[in-house]
């Protein structure tokens, strides 16, 4: 029997038990190495939904996660079994306009874990076992833990956004909130050529997390009158999710700058200031997911180029889920809480 954990509504999180699935041809059975709680499904489990993504039904969440294959379909030739993978969530139709213009991430027919965006919801990776296509399979043979390969994912935002800014050589880079995306933008826009990185937070911990991993100055904006942030960066990402923190980029985003929406910005919306943006002629756009980076973003974990383990607070077993959503909501103790199998 296999555990599965499962969201009903708001904080009602349950478990049930059941027989590990048989995988088709292209399938694959995973048995769960890692999995880590990202924003987004605190949200699932808190409020019952992520900005107009509401939960209809039961809600395996979870995508960002590796694993260990476990079973292969008949016709599977990418893993075998007993092999350590990286999983990519988004599975995409690869046949409408946007799968045949390279952008992927837009798919109009787009299947990811762990996601109340369609209905039936796509049931997600926080279970002991579950089928995976292949093609969704990244097979790792280096000696990178899985909990390190389990940020394979949000490194994949990260690097998205950072895309998405264009060109950073030499620039001044702003990121809003100093979590584990904002401090994996810190990573990719280091790698992209940042000449300076300034990272905004209203706590204190998750600036010094951002400064250990490469922040060259970190600002409690509970303690910097906003005067004082003006015209400060050529380029700002915001990874906050939050409509303050959207507020900084803006005052903060230089004439002619560029500002990149990562963060997921509440549903009921928000006061904009466009005419600053006209008048400024500023660029704002927005960074959904990714695509390709997913694959670059194994290869920049499994060649150690980038060293995520500063992020990695605590790894709880999967029966301690409501444990481990209550320490990955207290960013005073923690920055990437893991579940594992």
């Amino acid at each position: 029997m296999s555990l599965t954990c499962h969201i009903h509504a708001s904080e009602d999180l349950r478990f049930t038990e059941v027989e590990p699935a048989v995988p088709g041809p292209h399938d694959v059975l995973v048995r769960l190495g890692a999995a880590g709680i990202c924003g987004s499904d605190l949200h699932y489990y808190f409020h019952g939904k992520v900005g107009a993504f509401v939960i209809k039904e039961p809600l395996t969440p979870g995508h960002e996660a590796s694993g260990i294959v476990e079973a292969v379909g008949s016709a599977v030739t990418r893993v075998a079994p007993g092999m350590k993978v990286a999983i990519n969530p988004s599975h995409a139709c690869g046949q409408c306009d946007y799968c045949r213009a390279g952008r992927d991430n837009l798919c109009r027919n787009m299947r990811f874990l762990g996601s109340a965006s369609v209905y039936p919801h796509v049931q997600g990776m926080f279970r002991q076992h579950f089928p995976m296509h292949e093609q969704q399979l990244t097979p790792v043979d280096s000696d990178i833990s899985l909990g390190e390969l389990a940020f394979a994912e949000p490194l994949s935002v990260a690097l998205h956004g950072v895309h998405r800014a264009g060109d950073l050589m030499g620039k001044t880079v702003l990121v809003t909130g100093g979590g584990t995306i904002g401090s994996l933008t810190v990573m990719a826009a280091r790698l992209a050529g940042a000449a300076r990185i300034i990272v905004c937070d209203i706590a204190q911990r998750p600036l010094d997390v951002a400064a250990s991993v490469g922040a060259d100055h970190t600002i409690l904006s509970t303690e910097v009158p906003a005067s004082e942030l003006q015209d400060i960066a050529d380029i700002s990402l915001e990874a906050a999710g939050s409509a303050a923190a959207l507020a900084t980029c803006l005052a903060a985003t230089r004439r002619g700058g560029r500002i990149v929406q990562v963060g997921t910005l509440p549903a009921e919306g928000l006061h904009f200031p466009a005419n600053s943006i006209m008048a400024r002629e500023l660029d704002y756009v927005g960074a959904f997911r990714f695509g390709r980076e997913f694959d670059w973003s194994v290869q920049y974990l499994t060649s150690r180029r980038l060293d995520v383990r500063p992020l990695l607070s605590a790894q709880l077993p999967l029966a301690q889920a409501v444990d481990a959503f209550r320490l990955a909501a207290d960013k005073t103790r923690s920055t990437k809480v893991q579940l594992t199998g």
